[in-house]
């Protein structure tokens, strides 16, 4: 009984660091036209352009809500840059754009060494043509995708998050990918 209780305190804590997770940060999510092998390319070259064009104006952003308030003002020049790429490549997809609310798995980031848990998170997303393909997604605030991504980015974290990112808790995250799963599909 005494063991449950420690378990589930445990797990409570944790999930809650999770929720102050996802209520700190806002993603990017590029959705290819579809998953030929084109398209893919056209996606990435897509990805490329935004984040060294509006790179900075992420990694300036104060907090989660100046990061959002900037992202909605460019998003007339974040689907003007994804046309551009696309009529570049030869192709003439349609662009949408726009900050929404999406459900993200947990995912990985090799390259940072970063775990964000499973659940909604805001995010900028991209749809380019019939959007049925593959997407890409990164960490847009804080701006740990971007090149101008540094130590600082990882500052805008609080310590227990950090803790939680960066502490591979493989089994924490798959219990808490279940239950937000659970979550999404009693929506």
């Amino acid at each position: 009984m005494i063991l449950a209780v420690l378990l589930t305190s445990s797990f409570s804590s944790f999930a809650a660091v999770c929720k102050e997770i996802r209520a700190d940060t806002l993603r990017l999510h590029i959705l290819a036209n579809s998953d030929s092998a084109a398209d893919q390319q056209l996606k990435l070259a897509v990805r490329d352009a935004i984040l060294a064009e509006e790179g900075e104006l992420f990694s300036n952003s104060a907090d989660k809500q100046d990061a959002i308030r900037r992202a909605e003002q460019q998003l007339p020049r974040i689907r003007q840059i994804a046309e551009q790429v696309i009529r570049e490549h030869g192709y003439d997809y349609a662009v949408t754009a726009k900050v929404t609310n999406l459900y993200f798995a947990t995912t990985h980031y090799p390259d940072t060494g970063l775990t964000m848990p499973a659940g909604r998170y805001d995010a900028v997303r991209i749809e380019i043509g019939a959007a049925e393909g593959k997407n890409w997604f990164c960490v847009l605030f804080p701006p740990l995708c971007l090149p101008a991504a540094t130590e600082k980015s990882e500052q805008n974290y609080t310590e227990e998050e950090q803790m939680v990112t960066e502490g591979g808790y493989e089994l924490r995250f798959a219990l808490v990918e279940w239950v937000e799963h659970l979550r999404e599909i009693w929506k």
